[in-house]
Formats: C-alpha cells, sequence, structure tokens
C-alpha cells in the first residue's frame, strides 16, 4: 500500500544491533511516549492491549485506545515484518479512529556493529478519512507524526545512555 506522507528519525546508539532489537521489539517500550500524558498527546493518553504473542511475531495484534479532549481513540495494529537484530514493520488494521492521522505502516531498521548501531524509524500514513480529521490532519498531521519517530529514537537513545544526540525528524 502506498501512503501519502513519510516521515522518519535517525540515531546513533551506543549499544549492539541485538541488543537495540530486543528492547524496541517490546512494544509497550517502544510506545512509551504514548502512554505518558503530554502536549502533544493534548494530556490525553493511550493504552495497550496485546495478543499471546505481545507484538513480537509477524501476525501478532496490538490494539492502543485512549481518549483525547473526551473523544474516544482506538487503532488496532499488525506486526507484517519482524527481522531479528534489524527490521521491524507493523501497520494499521481496520480503520482506525485518531485525529490527527489515518491508516498507518510504521516500523525501525537497525544497522552496524561492534557495539554502536543507527537506528531508523519511519511512519507512512495518510490523513483521516473524516473531513474535520482532513482539516485537523493537514495541519497537526505532520508535527505530530515527526513527535512521534523522534520519540521514538530519542528514547532508545536515552535508554542507552546517549541523552545528547537528539534526533531530528525529516520527510522521506
Amino acid at each position: 500500500m502506498t501512503y501519502a506522507h513519510a516521515v522518519q528519525a535517525l540515531a546513533d546508539v551506543g549499544t549492539s544491533a541485538e541488543m537495540l532489537f530486543d528492547y524496541l521489539d517490546d512494544q509497550a517500550s517502544l510506545g512509551s511516549h504514548m502512554q505518558k500524558p503530554s502536549m502533544m498527546m493534548l494530556g490525553g493518553r493511550m493504552s495497550y492491549e496485546f495478543d499471546a504473542a505481545q507484538g513480537r511475531a509477524v501476525g501478532s495484534v496490538i490494539k492502543m485506545q485512549g481518549k483525547i479532549l473526551g473523544l474516544r481513540l482506538l487503532v488496532e495494529e499488525v506486526v507484517t515484518e519482524r527481522h531479528p537484530p534489524r527490521r521491524k514493520v507493523w501497520e494499521t488494521r481496520r480503520r482506525p479512529n485518531l485525529l490527527v492521522i489515518g491508516a498507518y505502516r510504521m516500523g525501525f531498521e537497525i544497522s552496524g556493529s561492534h557495539g554502536a548501531s543507527r537506528l531508523r524509524v519511519f511512519i507512512e500514513y495518510d490523513p483521516p478519512s473524516a473531513f474535520g480529521g482532513k482539516f485537523l490532519g493537514s495541519l497537526f498531521g505532520p508535527i505530530y507524526a515527526r513527535w512521534c519517530v523522534s520519540r521514538m529514537a530519542k528514547d532508545a537513545a536515552i535508554r542507552f545512555g546517549d541523552v545528547n544526540r537528539a534526533p531530528a525528524a525529516r520527510p522521506l
């Protein structure tokens, strides 16, 4: 599937690809920025629900739900690729109920060796399908997408002690 927009963030992380993949393969760790209230979440937060594989196998289902400004949000994702310790990809299934982005494909790639890794986190997404969502998505979708991939990359760098390397998100 082709998506209308794409953004990525890069980070150099001071750990092996295997350790980094293991950390990122835990969707709750990877998406920890979604589970805490923040300005980008307009004070709301999302909670995760996992199937038996916990998002660590192709076909595994991950559900997120929450409320932002009194609106109920819901998205269901499925893992479509998983190649430890180099790549993992997941995408939405069914129609997500989100405010500023619609259907998406997201993932990460890891390169490098000898205790140092280059991390690339990416998202490819469409605007929301509802009329109001299209308007909000055109304004805030790119900002949210950049924040999300940057947050994931930065959290990984911080986890492994690289606090001074703030990744910058940019279009693909």
